[in-house]
């Protein structure tokens, strides 16, 4: 017998609170701790590789750009130290991507948003913003109470301080983006002349104006409705990531550090927590932790640094807030030992997929052919037969020289019966090896012709190889096509 469905109320109460409230203006506190150095430390490496690599050199060669790390769109270059990539390798780029995002996955399920509370660039520049507010206006409470005086020639000074070394730090910011796409130094110059090209003006301009709004209006507004992390990962994670957590197996019940003291000594169970707020006011997104997790949470660990703090006052042991788990919580309030799984299925598979890609991509880089020839036979006509019976294909041959000076190579075919080749404008060395220069870093496209007068019954469509070898280094690349009969 089918049992009625059970009748759901969804009529919002006249008590609840409006489905969409107005953010609030969030004022963080400073706090000290292990993870506040961490995320100090963090910050200034993720700055100074971004503001600095522009300016580091890398000597390839007389000719050659030296900037480190230089994307040459003008040539279709990119350089990364010792490795140059051409647009034909792609896939490195591909693979750089995957192992990246998969990297993210990984640590999502070892430490939770451990990209978001420390080196998402969101993150590193709302801490400089702040970093900036508190030195010039002062700490939490100073800038609340700031807030609600009425202007004075003391408060708009520091309002114009505070906003200037946000836009030079925007500006900085867009500027150094550029950098990564010319010659650092010559592009300073011409930025400083305004002899540079309008779009790195317009470029600089987009960074600025997005750096100066993200990270000094917006801040914790990014995270929780703009960015889509937040709502990728729950899907990625399992019951045994570590995450920021409240214990509340030691924490609850919660109240004041002198009730606490008063009700222990009359033999009554209460918390560690007294309710002090620090967790919340070192929040840069406002939350409580205590409430759970939550999407808005970032997982920086400044609640735990604030906490801890707490705890060392009052006399009791720190971690209250850590990274944890409710497997273990359960596990604590039943009397049984912690458990940690750092390694299993998941973060098995995602490391495997790291190493094998990248295994992969080594591989391939190391072993790459710095040497190499495309082949586009002639669309119209296919194939054309001479007046002493030979055949003639036409062939596009694209060669491409990926080291840093000019070398000699010979180009031989094989395929069709007694095939000779042509490479069109080049001297041969033999009559049926042509030589040709190729110049340093550069793509060569010659027009080539193979004929071929055997008296043997051949058939429509034969293979043609093409093979290039270079003659002082013994290099050779070679590409495939077919030889055509009318």
């Amino acid at each position: 017998m089918n049992k009625p469905l059970r009748q759901v109320d969804f009529t919002p109460d006249e008590d609840d609170g409006p489905l969409y409230a107005a953010g609030k203006k969030i004022y963080q506190q400073s706090v000290t701790g292990p993870f506040r150095r961490t995320k100090w430390i963090l910050m200034a490496v993720c700055l100074g590789i971004y503001y600095f690599l522009p300016f580091v050199r890398w000597n390839r060669g007389l000719g050659a750009p030296d900037q480190a790390v230089l994307i040459d769109l003008a040539n279709n270059r990119f350089y990364f130290f010792f490795i140059e990539l051409w647009p034909q390798e792609i896939y490195y780029f591909t693979g750089l991507l995957i192992v990246a995002a998969v990297a993210l996955f990984l640590m999502n399920a070892l430490g939770g948003r451990v990209w978001c509370g420390y080196l998402c660039p969101q993150t590193v520049w709302t801490d400089l913003f702040y970093a900036v507010e508190r030195l010039i206006e002062g700490d939490r409470r100073e800038r609340m109470r700031k807030a609600t005086e009425p202007w004075n020639l003391q408060r708009g000074a520091e309002l114009v301080l505070k906003h200037s070394i946000w836009l030079m730090i925007a500006w900085w910011t867009g500027g150094a983006w550029v950098l990564y796409f010319a010659d650092a130094p010559t592009l300073i110059k011409e930025l400083v002349t305004f002899q540079a090209p309008m779009v790195a003006y317009i470029w600089i301009g987009i960074l600025t104006f997005t750096t100066y709004t993200l990270a000094g209006f917006m801040r914790e507004q990014v995270c929780v409705y703009m960015c889509p992390w937040p709502r990728i990962q729950a899907a990625l994670t399992d019951e045994w990531a570590l995450n920021v957590t409240y214990k509340y197996d030691r924490g609850e019940k919660r109240t004041s550090f002198k009730k606490a003291a008063a009700l222990r000594a009359a033999g009554e169970h209460v918390g560690d927590c007294v309710d002090c707020n620090q967790c919340v006011a070192v929040c840069p997104t406002g939350i409580d932790i205590r409430n759970g997790p939550q999407l808005d949470c970032i997982q920086c660990g400044l609640c735990i640094d604030a906490c801890d703090n707490v705890m060392k006052k009052i006399g009791r042991p720190t971690r209250l807030i850590g990274y944890d788990n409710d497997i273990n919580i359960h596990r604590r309030m039943e009397g049984k030992p912690e458990v940690f799984k750092p390694l299993r299925a998941r973060t098995v598979v995602y490391s495997a997929i790291i190493v094998a890609i990248g295994a992969v991509m080594l591989y391939a880089l190391m072993n790459r052919s710095l040497l190499d020839l495309n082949v586009l036979h002639d669309r119209n006509p296919v194939a054309v037969r001479l007046s002493d019976g030979s055949v003639r294909n036409g062939y596009t041959i694209r060669f491409l020289n990926k080291r840093g000076f000019d070398r000699v190579v010979a180009v031989d075919v094989d395929g069709p019966p007694n095939a000779r080749i042509h490479v069109v404008g080049a001297d041969s060395i033999t009559p049926d090896r042509p030589m040709i220069i190729l110049g340093r870093d550069t793509t060569t496209e010659l027009r080539v012709l193979v004929d071929s007068n055997s008296n043997e019954e051949i058939a429509k469509s034969v293979p043609v190889t093409f093979h290039v070898t270079d003659i002082g280094l013994g290099e050779v690349a070679s590409a495939k096509d077919v030889f055509v009969t009318p």
